[in-house]
């Protein structure tokens, strides 16, 4: 089968959510490394791709597509698969998750990761500290939801918010490397242990550690991605 998709990614950034859906759905795709520490995310070619200069970008045959939770929905759409369809009685719900993920944890998330892009400098610690009580909260909510186990948040049958989700809370336990993250306790959520341990058994995500250098246990005892190019986004 001939590639359709070219992956723009750095290690450990949101791409990391698209590589796993995508080897998740069998689906072929060529990547391209942008080189953060060359800020070629800033470069003239990839704004051409997303004007905004954040990882990632797929390349499509209708066009690139930004913003991860965009490239999720579609792809889930497009090949049928990691999602409820269209029509389907748990669709609204999975949509409400979905973009909880991307507009209100992935929102505050890069809050945590870059307050000084927020705040003065001397003010991002407090900023900081403020965000985590938020964070605390919105990962009960993930974790009420997991333990009532719909169909589309398991490990069983990982969905695009089950990869999105254990992503996002992989750079809790890292980011920002400098900063107090004595916050983040992943037995607090143990309903969401059991999935992201499940989720380390899969071949998407062996695929995904041979790729980007994620240790062994990506989700559950995270190391930072070796070689080292960048922070999550």
């Amino acid at each position: 089968m001939l590639t359709r998709y070219r992956l723009h990614y750095a290690p450990d950034n949101a791409s990391l959510v698209i590589r796993l859906v995508l080897e998740e759905m069998g689906v072929p795709y060529e990547t391209v490394l942008v080189d953060r520490r060359r800020n070629e995310q800033d470069s003239a070619a990839y704004r051409a791709l997303n004007p905004n200069g954040l990882i990632p970008v797929l390349e499509t045959p209708q066009g690139p597509i930004f913003e991860t939770a965009a490239i999720l929905l579609w792809l889930s759409e497009r090949h049928g698969q990691l999602a409820p369809a269209a029509g389907a009685p748990e669709r609204a719900e999975f949509l409400k998750w979905l973009f909880f993920a991307s507009n209100t944890l992935h929102a505050d998330l890069r809050i945590l990761f870059y307050a000084e892009k927020y705040i003065t400098p001397p003010q991002a610690d407090t900023l900081r500290a403020g965000i985590r009580p938020r964070l605390k909260q919105h990962l009960q909510l993930l974790d009420a939801l997991a333990k009532r186990a719909p169909a589309w948040f398991c490990a069983e049958c990982p969905s695009v918010l089950t990869y999105y989700v254990a992503c996002m809370m992989r750079w809790m336990a890292l980011y920002p490397a400098e900063a107090d993250r004595s916050w983040y306790a992943l037995p607090d959520t143990p309903a969401m242990q059991t999935i992201l341990a499940q989720l380390e058994t899969r071949p998407a995500t062996h695929t995904a550690i041979a790729a980007e250098g994620l240790g062994p246990a990506p989700y559950t005892s995270p190391i930072y991605a070796n070689p080292l190019e960048g922070s999550a986004t």
